[in-house]
């Protein structure tokens, strides 16, 4: 019997790149904020906007919040990681933020819509993607229109919009039901997948 010791090592986990998407309506900013005020050690990236704030929003808590004129010179000057036109509106994530966090070592979550989720996947393979969604089509509609946050025909657009969503589910990674008042089960099924992602054979490296 060989007496010859096998050598080990133990990486330290890569940082990841968690995106957090889903349809309109289907509770991402909700997610997101519980994740927040349960002290998460995550980098939470704060997505860059044209839309004016709704009522209880605060520029550089919810969103950073800015003019058209503002948005197109970040684009001009390529500091944005990815942007998209969105229910008349303008979104993007500043690429600054997500170098900065992911260089300090944390964990970056960042939410977005599925066309910026698809975007994001093209510029880093290695993110991880998170497909929120409701029970039925008939919920996300009734879930939109309580929120009484847009006007007939945008409402009808976001609906609209929300049932060809559905059909990119499989260019997600992981799909989590985020059921009515069942906030903690929604954001530890999106802990363990992280746990799970770190603790894999082959870590992912994110490069941006």
């Amino acid at each position: 019997m060989s007496n010859k010791k096998i050598a080990f090592q133990v990486l330290e986990p890569e940082p990841l790149l968690i995106v957090i998407s889903g349809p309109s309506g289907v509770g991402k900013d909700t997610v997101v904020d519980h994740m927040k005020s349960r002290g998460l050690p995550f980098h939470f990236v704060i997505t860059a906007t044209t839309r004016p704030p709704r009522d209880e929003e605060t520029h550089g808590v919810d969103y950073f919040f800015f003019s058209k004129d503002e948005f197109a010179e970040m684009i001009e000057n390529d500091e944005l990681l990815e942007y998209a036109f969105v229910y008349n509106d303008f979104k993007g994530i500043p690429k600054s933020q997500v170098r900065e966090a992911l260089a300090s070592g944390k964990d970056v979550v960042m939410r977005l819509d599925v066309q910026g989720a698809a975007t994001i996947r093209e510029l880093c393979p290695e993110a991880v993607l998170i497909f929120l969604s409701t029970e039925s089509e008939d919920e996300l509609v009734n879930r939109l229109k309580a929120r009484k946050t847009e006007k007939m025909d945008e409402l009808k657009l976001r609906i609209a919009t929300a049932r060809k969503e559905f059909n990119r589910i499989s260019e997600f990674d992981y799909v989590i039901l985020n059921r009515d008042d069942q906030l903690d089960e929604t954001v530890n099924a999106i802990k363990a997948i992280i746990y799970a992602e770190h603790h894999r054979v082959d870590q992912k490296k994110v490069t941006l």
